[in-house]
């Protein structure tokens, strides 16, 4: 489901415009098959039948006559258009990737800015409010109300909750692309070795994917060369808590992910824009996995990076990992 959630939520809610209804059909879909699937078997194909219970649910609640005297008609009838899907996926500007066309329709210019990340979070990346809520800084009960607010939003307004086509990309881009980033970061969060590794390749994968379809977004291919060059350090993360970089075996560092982020890196520079947050964090990890290299730290880089980080994106953590680097002994990643 982790893999299959924003795709199913995508087929059932293209037709609707209602997240939450969406996502509540996918639950009952879920539960029907925890109760059945033990005795009677995995089906061959489990996103065909949970998609098909789950329209099923869909098309129940749409007929019933609770919902019928609160919905238009022309919304009521509207599942049936979701078998259309596949066709769509085939026109020469559609963007390709199901999971990645709903982090863009999730971008939708009404959509209120301050909820697109989360709302992308949970609903294509299957992450829950209290993850989300942590990394956002917020309590998870605000959380969940903003997303529940957001939800209703898109139903109750009539957003269009359609697949996107590679000219909608470039207006929705930084947003698609802090919810690829935070989820990379929460993926870290997670304490379950197996479902961190899957998140991180997910999340590197995606950002591969959305530069290589911008092709002049340097942001983009900067995110790309972050989550490569970072989870090219993935091997030597072992232990709780995680060894410092400057204990890591630099050994267990992937050498082929560092020199594939190096290449996405030189990508992003060459395009010739001006140095954007992502960009300048995926140099700072390029001088840390250099250290594979030459077994040296080039401290009087890393700290003028962090010092121009800093200039653009004034955060707290990027004014703490400037004083980190800036220390004696630094120990900070």
């Amino acid at each position: 489901m982790r893999a299959s959630y924003g795709r199913l939520v995508a087929l059932l809610a293209s037709g609707t415009r209602d997240l939450a209804l969406a996502e509540d059909c996918l639950a009952d879909a879920l539960e029907r098959a925890l109760r059945t699937w033990p005795d009677a078997g995995v089906p061959a194909n489990p996103q065909g039948w949970l998609l098909t219970v789950a329209r099923n649910r869909l098309r129940d609640v749409l007929g019933s006559a609770a919902h019928r005297t609160g919905t238009p008609l022309d919304e009521a009838s509207s599942p049936a258009g979701v078998g259309d899907l596949e066709a769509l996926l085939e026109r020469a500007d559609a963007i390709g990737d199901r999971r990645l066309e709903l982090l863009y329709a999730c971008a939708h210019p009404a959509i209120d800015p301050a909820v697109r990340t989360p709302l992308m979070l949970q609903t294509v990346l299957g992450f829950d409010a209290a993850h989300i809520a942590t990394a956002f800084g917020v309590p998870a009960r605000t959380m969940a109300q903003r997303l529940v607010r957001a939800k209703r939003k898109i139903r109750d307004a009539g957003i269009p909750f359609a697949l996107p086509t590679r000219p909608d990309m470039p207006g929705r881009t930084t947003a698609v692309l802090e919810a690829i980033y935070g989820a990379y970061a929460i993926g870290w969060l997670d304490q379950d070795e197996g479902i961190r590794a899957s998140i991180a390749d997910e999340a590197r994968w995606l950002a591969v994917l959305t530069a290589t379809l911008l092709q002049t977004d340097a942001e983009a291919w900067g995110l790309a060369a972050l989550l490569t060059l970072a989870q090219s350090r993935a091997p030597a993360r072992v232990g709780d808590p995680w060894p410092p970089l400057d204990e890591q075996d630099t050994t267990l560092w992937d050498r082929e992910l560092i020199a594939e982020g190096e290449a996405l890196l030189h990508r992003a520079s060459s395009l010739g824009r001006p140095l954007g947050r992502f960009q300048l964090e995926a140099a700072i990890q390029s001088v840390h996995c250099d250290r594979a290299r030459t077994g040296v730290l080039d401290r009087a880089t890393l700290i003028a990076l962090y010092r121009g980080l800093v200039a653009i994106t004034p955060t707290a953590g990027a004014r703490a990992a400037l004083a980190a680097a800036s220390a004696p002994h630094s120990r900070a990643e």
